[in-house]
């Protein structure tokens, strides 16, 4: 089976193969978060939505044509290595076209999905390349109510409310009164390393870049930690002994109620869907013990109306003013 699927876009064909490799471009419209290799043999490693990651290699890299094969992690249907991406763009009087064919997929159902995904995503490299805002994506909220697809969604919401602030705002005041953006950043992207030695792979964060290139990175290899542990079982924390489950819940946690205070402090809009928040609130009830409402780890509950929204309710949680 193959999909055969085209977009019209209005930059250069240059401009438009930068969008289809350079990771911070892939970010802002396809994937969340991910590593690439440029090169013929290099592979790629794309969290493109919670729960879902592809994995191929480059066979062919030329002026405007990308070859890799394609598959999805755990995946016994398409999985790593079973099929081929084609991507040309060919230049033309208004900017360039973008044809993308997908080969080797085994029935009409993995067409289907496949055509739907990529013609998801070929519309909102149009967007992105039409407005520079492809959006918030729909295919990067959680689908599943879990600890590791609510972490790899939260992501996501933090990582674009970093890139709309950009390398700025270093200075800011956050909600947090011991914290400026550049405080908060440092802060989040221990814990991020922390979190993954908790999981059993250690790993120090990259200085370079910016905080949202840093915090994809981090964020990343948390997450992936977390799905290569499981949540079964003890891990050792700052505290002693915990439970898996309760570790991992501390990631989303952590991402989205900074992303929150990113956000506040720099006046930039966050987009976090009601089931994201409403699950995150519920981890959240499990994370934090009356004895750590200390004003220094968190304050008391900050009481909130009826018509309060679900990210509102999970950030008042907190101690937190929305």
């Amino acid at each position: 089976m193959t999909v055969d699927v085209s977009v019209q876009v209005p930059t250069s064909a240059e401009e438009t193969y930068a969008w289809l490799t350079e990771p911070a471009r892939l970010r802002r419209w396809q994937i969340i978060a991910g590593s690439t290799e440029l090169r013929v043999g290099g592979e790629f490693r794309w969290l493109i939505a919670p729960g879902h990651t592809a994995l191929g290699a480059f066979t062919a890299i030329e002026p405007g044509r990308l070859v890799s094969t394609w598959g999805w992690e755990n995946n016994e249907e398409v999985p790593p290595g079973s099929s081929t991406v084609e991507l040309t763009v060919e230049p033309n009087a208004d900017g360039a076209t973008v044809r993308l064919v997908h080969e080797g997929l085994l029935s009409d159902a993995q067409a289907k999905g496949h055509t739907e995904g990529w013609e998801h995503f070929l519309q909102r490299l149009k967007a992105v390349t039409t407005t520079g805002d492809a959006g918030p994506d729909e295919f990067s909220a959680m689908s599943e109510e879990n600890r590791l697809d609510a972490a790899e969604a939260s992501l996501a919401v933090c990582l674009r409310v970093l890139r709309a602030i950009g390398a700025d705002h270093g200075t800011d005041q956050t909600p947090c009164a011991k914290f400026t953006v550049d405080d908060l950043l440092e802060h989040l992207l221990g814990s991020l390393v922390a979190l993954g030695g908790m999981a059993g792979r250690p790993f120090e964060a990259t200085t370079a870049g910016t905080p949202e290139e840093r915090v994809a990175d981090a964020g990343l290899r948390a997450t992936e930690a977390w799905r290569a542990r499981g949540l079964d079982g003890m891990v050792t924390s700052r505290v002693g002994e915990i439970p898996a489950e309760l570790g991992a819940s501390i990631l989303s946690v952590e991402l989205l109620v900074h992303a929150w205070d990113f956000a506040t402090a720099t006046g930039v809009a966050i987009a976090a869907d009601d089931k994201l928040s409403a699950y995150v609130r519920e981890l959240a009830g499990t994370l934090i013990a009356p004895q750590m409402r200390d004003g220094d780890q968190f304050a008391a509950e900050v009481p909130v109306g009826p018509d309060a929204g679900t990210l509102e309710k999970l950030i008042a949680y907190t101690g937190r003013a929305a």
